[in-house]
């Protein structure tokens, strides 16, 4: 068959990277790749992967047998499938009668993949998402068609969190069946727990509209009282697990610092869950075998327990090294981060030439410094508000996960760019 259109790139439309990956493609073409000795990554939201002070040994191999080079189920190991549950029930419902198991839990290759396969599975609906949120539900609100996208603003007025009442509100004057957030938030480093996560949920209970939380930071909280579970989900609001519209998605990527397993799950009624799997039969086909069999000890409750202690003992002074940081160079980080690991930072009071997000993107990338513009994180799924200047331009996104060398080469060298501006 001699057809040009089986060839021809206009066959394809175009697809677009995401904030993230557009500042780490601008990086490489200038020199940089991972463990470059001259650059500072703080854009990527990549946690430190190696030891920390108090945290479970890393792991350095995986161990296989014949068995586990075999398929594994689209749904994931019941093994693994069932420590989840378990680490939910030990850390969140302690003598709760509905109890999570192996059924409320599905396994994807990734946070993205869990997404994709929630999207594929709810259907027609308005789907509510905040504005700014994690830069990569723009392509995900805008491929699944089935969706009408619908954003929420919160600033920095607000604190940038979502109350119970402007949820309410939205719900019924939007007609939202559906919606997505992180918590704690990426960008902004804020999160609802306690007694407003609880009156959220009752929200979505009496309104029937299905919560997606994505609690990918859920290990990196800061004032946290030491007395409670070492980290938060919604998981601890839900009456029963098999009638509230509540879904969590979280895994091995930030809160056990494995990002490059892509290994994730999704918590939810049986039956959503069912559904959800049924979407990956055709989406992914499923995670990898053995690192789901890798996996499995990882979520003792004791191991994962450890590891969300260090990471808050350790990314906790990092925390502070970058709010102070922040501070000298005339960045404003207001409300500060209390959780994920960064800093949403407003330009307002840097030199007129740095008050741009894209302007201070370009200027520290001259200094091997990579940060992330603000606009990329006010989601705009089919480009709607294009036309428009983003309300977030004046903000970048700053990444305290790099190791503390990393990380003050790379402030200091942002505290130069300031000054040259001067």
């Amino acid at each position: 068959m001699n057809d040009a259109r089986v060839h021809d790139p206009g066959s394809f439309r175009p697809v677009p990277k995401t904030g993230v990956i557009y500042v780490m493609s601008e990086a490489a073409q200038r020199g940089f790749h991972y463990g470059h000795p001259d650059w500072a990554n703080l854009g990527q939201g990549a946690p430190e992967t190696g030891p920390l002070p108090g945290a479970p040994e890393r792991l350095a191999s995986v161990a296989m047998t014949d068995a586990d080079h075999e398929y594994a189920p689209v749904g994931g190991l019941m093994e693994l499938r069932q420590a989840v549950a378990e680490l939910y029930n030990t850390r969140y419902r302690r003598g709760m009668a509905s109890q999570y198991t192996a059924e409320n839990v599905a396994i994807s290759s990734g946070g993205r993949s869990g997404l994709t396969r929630i999207a594929a599975a709810l259907g027609n609906t308005h789907l509510g998402h905040l504005l700014p949120d994690y830069t990569a539900y723009a392509e995900l609100l805008d491929n699944f068609r089935a969706f009408v996208p619908i954003p929420i603003v919160v600033d920095r007025e607000s604190g940038f969190r979502l109350s119970p009442r402007l949820l309410e509100r939205e719900i019924l004057g939007r007609g939202i069946g559906a919606m997505l957030f992180s918590n704690p938030c990426n960008p902004t480093g804020q999160r609802l727990g306690g007694h407003e996560l609880g009156e959220l949920l009752e929200v979505a209970r009496r309104t029937r509209c299905n919560l997606i939380l994505d609690e990918f930071y859920s290990h990196y909280l800061y004032d946290h009282p030491v007395d409670n579970p070492p980290a938060e989900s919604a998981a601890a609001a839900v009456e029963d697990v098999d009638t509230d519209p509540v879904l969590v998605v979280d895994g091995l990527t930030k809160n056990w610092r494995y990002p490059g397993w892509r290994l994730s799950w999704t918590l939810g009624p049986k039956d959503v869950i069912a559904r959800i799997i049924s979407a990956g039969s055709f989406l992914d086909g499923g995670p990898a075998h053995p690192l789901q069999v890798a996996a499995i000890p990882l979520l003792d409750p004791a191991v994962a327990d450890a590891e969300a202690r260090a990471i808050q003992a350790t990314f906790g002074a990092k925390r502070r090294l970058m709010l102070d940081a922040c501070r000298k160079i005339g960045l404003v980080v207001d409300p500060a981060p209390r959780g994920a690991f960064y800093c949403f930072a407003s330009l307002e009071r840097l030199p007129p030439s740095l008050r741009d997000g894209h302007s201070f993107f370009r200027a520290a990338l001259e200094q091997q410094v990579i940060v992330v513009p603000g606009r990329f994180f006010d989601v705009d799924p089919g480009g709607r508000r294009a036309h428009l200047p983003s309300r977030l331009e004046g903000y970048v996104r700053l990444s305290f996960g790099p190791a503390e060398s990393e990380l003050r080469r790379g402030l200091d060298r942002l505290a130069a760019v300031a000054r040259a501006a001067s």
